[in-house]
């Protein structure tokens, strides 16, 4: 399957295939990030309250002069904003300088206290919340474009699909040769759902930007490491990729993308077998492994 441009969403809508991801890109870095993004070709930018950074993601759009219209702009709700779906759709909105988001995902199925750590807030049932963007998805169709969920996995989705009226548009998972998913990304393209892979070089000093597969890849289609990691996601016909960087030079390198062979994609798909590892686990929820049967 060779590398798309754009996924088409279940709401008909298009979404670009590689976008700028701002997890971890600080504020005073992140603003010229998106800025430098958008003016070189990307249209599509993720980000997220639980990030801290959407009045400076918004800062860079402004500053970027780019028409609002003509990019893809995505954020999620809160795990402490779980009660409140409605004054977090609103921050959102203001932070972002935006009237409407292109997509609103719920972080994690996991709602939260308030606390400094904040702690598992048993009192609210993320169903629930759900229901909620449901519910403001479909009465305020001129501020949410699609609503989905981020961090599900395939238990998490059959007990959402089990009650929901809307099908998530997305799920935005980590994904990269050492955390494959394979099951969650198999259940979402039988649903209709398209996935979103986050972290796809494996987070900050990945050991797979050293593996000698991809170096080997890498030299063959005379690219970085990170572009075949990157490459790999774009290939699949129901996957949008989320490299991030606060680098010029690496921001616009992040943008090239190659046709992968299916042996090649084989290959990168073997890693899996002897090098296993997650960037962001999902114990540090309080709520334990949430369904996923390959945390380790």
């Amino acid at each position: 399957m060779p590398a798309s441009k754009s996924v088409k969403l279940n709401t008909g809508a298009s979404m670009p295939t590689v976008g700028l991801g701002t997890w971890k890109s600080k504020p005073g870095a992140v603003e010229h990030a998106v800025e430098f993004a958008l003016k070189n070709g990307y249209t599509s930018i993720d980000t997220a309250a639980a990030y801290q950074n959407e009045a400076e993601v918004g800062q860079g759009i402004k500053a970027s002069g780019v028409p609002r219209e003509s990019f893809f702009l995505t954020t999620k709700l809160d795990n402490p904003d779980q009660k409140d779906p409605d004054g977090a759709l609103e921050s959102s909105l203001s932070k972002l300088g935006t009237d409407y988001l292109d997509l609103w995902l719920m972080h994690w199925p996991a709602p939260h206290t308030k606390d400094n750590p904040p702690l598992p807030d048993y009192s609210v049932d993320w169903l629930d919340t759900w229901k909620s963007m449901e519910r403001l998805y479909k009465a305020h169709p001129e501020k949410l474009r699609a609503i989905g969920v981020s961090n599900f996995s395939v238990e998490f989705l059959e007990r959402l699909l089990a009650v929901a009226t809307v099908i998530p548009a997305v799920n935005q998972i980590e994904l990269h040769p050492s955390c494959p998913q394979h099951d969650v990304v198999e259940y979402c393209e039988k649903q209709g759902i398209v996935i979103t892979a986050y972290s796809p070089l494996g987070s900050d000093n990945s050991p797979l930007l050293t593996n000698e597969v991809v170096k080997k890849l890498a030299a063959k289609h005379s690219v970085e490491p990170a572009n075949i990691l990157i490459s790999l996601q774009a290939n699949k016909s129901n996957v949008t990729v989320l490299p991030k960087s606060v680098t010029n030079t690496r921001i616009l390198s992040n943008a090239v993308v190659v046709d992968l062979t299916k042996e090649e994609i084989d290959e990168l798909e073997e890693i899996d077998k002897t090098h296993h590892f997650r960037a962001c686990h999902p114990d540090w929820t309080g709520y334990g492994s949430l369904g996923f049967p390959d945390c380790k």
